[in-house]
């Protein structure tokens, strides 16, 4: 899952974007038993036959756990090289380097050839390119029947404090409710398999915990610098955004087969 980067605006803020970021297990919020859960839900199973694109793919949580669990050749994908090199460097030790091969791509330009893959998986990175796009676009790489599984920003009632729309409408216009997701899957050539919403868990003990752990090293490292300071108050405001407001909003997992349009 590629990192959020809503204030890259230059290389400066990206490069020190990439620095906190780089050493953290995931990128957001995710886990290892969800993606499991996903690939249950997506009826996948052991073949190594099998042909699958992490795309946005971050330091390779998601990745590894597609590998190991299904043998299958994964194909990683995210634009920032540092990110795909832990992934090398994390394959090796699990001993899975001979299934994931790594492509620093931007979602905007992908190298797939259509109709090659049996799935799609994007965990927490599809916002880079926007939901419905994403899934409009991937589209054409699926096989007949491929299988689309993303998690993606979620509004979890019909209502929500200004304090936590204005935050994220912000930095995500395309954040909606469930059903709306699910509408646009269907608009564009899928049927949903299976929904399900990520545990606090997935957002406190393996994302915020950890980034929580490395701000000060971060700052020490780059000399606690104007713009170092300006990355670690925005991710501290989104942490306690979620933290007071957790019960409103989540990443939702989605998972979607394509309608063979024959």
């Amino acid at each position: 899952m590629s990192v959020a980067l809503p204030g890259a605006k230059n290389f400066e803020d990206l490069s020190l974007l990439v620095s906190l970021h780089a050493g953290g297990y995931r990128q957001g919020p995710g886990g290892d038993a969800e993606t499991r859960r996903a690939i249950d839900l997506a009826g996948l199973n052991w073949d190594p036959a099998l042909k699958i694109a992490d795309i946005g793919c971050g330091t390779g949580a998601s990745a590894l756990v597609l590998a190991k669990v299904l043998g299958a050749q994964i194909t990683a994908i995210d634009f920032l090289p540092d990110f795909l090199a832990r992934l090398q460097e994390r394959a090796g030790v699990l001993g899975l380097s001979g299934l994931i091969e790594t492509h620093a791509q931007s979602m905007e330009s992908l190298c797939l050839t259509d109709a090659s893959l049996d799935a799609i998986w994007s965990e927490g990175a599809i916002y880079n390119i926007g939901f419905e796009r994403g899934v409009k676009e991937w589209r054409r790489f699926l096989k007949p029947g491929g299988i689309l599984a993303v998690s993606e920003l979620t509004w979890l009632t019909d209502a929500r404090p200004d304090e936590l729309e204005t935050h994220w409408v912000s930095q995500y216009p395309e954040v909606g409710k469930a059903s709306e997701k699910m509408a646009v899957l269907e608009k564009n050539g899928y049927t949903p398999l299976g929904y399900f919403v990520l545990p606090e868990q997935c957002w406190l003990d393996a994302y915020y915990r950890p980034l929580q752990q490395r701000f000060a090293s971060f700052l020490e490292t780059h000399g606690s610098s104007q713009e170092a300071r300006k990355i670690v108050t925005a991710e501290e405001h989104e942490i306690i955004l979620y933290e007071r407001y957790r019960t409103f909003v989540s990443y939702g997992f989605y998972i979607a087969r394509k309608v063979d349009s024959t």
